[in-house]
């Protein structure tokens, strides 16, 4: 198993109890610091604004711990895998697409690659055929949550939910398999109710190491390069061979992963999936808490 924090702490087991009651709660903890900053205000005067400084303190970590998709704040979360072996993860998000995907798969073929396809569940839903090709092909498929809303953070627990539920099941339904344990929300980004819904679904929550980015630089040449300059040894790189918005696509995504795997071929780079990665079975699903 790779040798990460994020890695040890998503697979040793539940945490003590406090410690996760805290993560779910630090919102409430920061209300409570705001709360008491203005009853100093209102009591002691201006000299009462003393008492918002805890509060002033825990909003760049909260803004951190949701906007940046590496943090572990609220949730463990893997970002790489063991940097002393010479592999990568390949991972693609908001597909499947019915013209892109194919053509990735394609590419991955011809070059003997696995990946893993974080998938969103009502795309894979409109086409199952996509599914069964993608685990035919040795690839493995993870959970984008059921509609990739960009509002997923401010939506609540029991919506979290909802939504990572709804999204295994279509995923089951379109494979015949139990559903998968991977997932990367959407964009990113995470806050208390996602990591507790998380928890409770026994999920094993997966960012990147190496942005492609590809949703800004739109030439196959140029992601190419920036991927071929910055890996290293077990790196998880972010792709996307869908899109979130319906009725656009990324064509450029294939040639792109072309370029990629021609790339980590000649300096001896071997493509993997997560689970693979990280010297697991993609069978292997923890339960709750861990």
């Amino acid at each position: 198993m790779a040798n990460t924090e994020s890695q040890s702490t998503s697979m040793s087991g539940p945490r003590p109890f406090p410690f996760r009651w805290l993560r779910w709660r630090l919102h409430h903890v920061f209300h409570g610091c705001l709360l008491l900053a203005i009853i100093g205000v209102i009591v002691y005067g201006w000299q009462g604004v003393l008492w918002s400084i805890p509060a002033l303190l825990m909003v760049p970590l909260l803004a951190d711990g949701m906007a940046r998709p590496a943090s572990n704040l609220f949730y463990p979360t893997i970002t790489h895998g063991a940097r002393g072996r010479q592999r990568v993860a390949l991972t693609f998000d908001d597909g499947p697409d019915p013209d892109v995907t194919p053509q990735v798969l394609d590419a991955l073929a011809d070059y003997g690659a696995r990946a893993t396809f974080f998938v969103i569940g009502k795309s894979l839903a409109a086409q199952p055929a996509l599914a069964h090709r993608m685990l035919a092909d040795g690839h493995v498929i993870g959970n984008h949550s059921w509609q990739h809303s960009r509002w997923q953070n401010f939506y609540s627990f029991r919506w979290q939910q909802q939504e990572i539920e709804h999204s295994l099941e279509s995923i089951a339904a379109a494979t015949d398999r139990a559903a998968p344990v991977w997932y990367r929300p959407p964009v990113g980004l995470k806050n208390w109710a996602m990591a507790r819904a998380i928890w409770q679904r026994g999920l094993i929550l997966v960012a990147w190491s190496l942005h492609s980015r590809d949703t800004r630089l739109q030439d196959a040449q140029a992601v190419a390069e920036r991927v071929l300059g910055k890996v290293r040894n077990g790196d998880i790189v972010l792709l996307h061979d869908g899109h979130d918005l319906p009725g656009r696509q990324r064509p450029y995504c294939a040639p792109a992963v072309r370029l990629i795997l021609e790339g980590l071929r000649a300096r001896g780079f071997e493509c993997v999936t997560v689970p693979e990665l990280l010297d697991l079975p993609d069978s292997e699903i923890p339960g709750p808490g861990t």
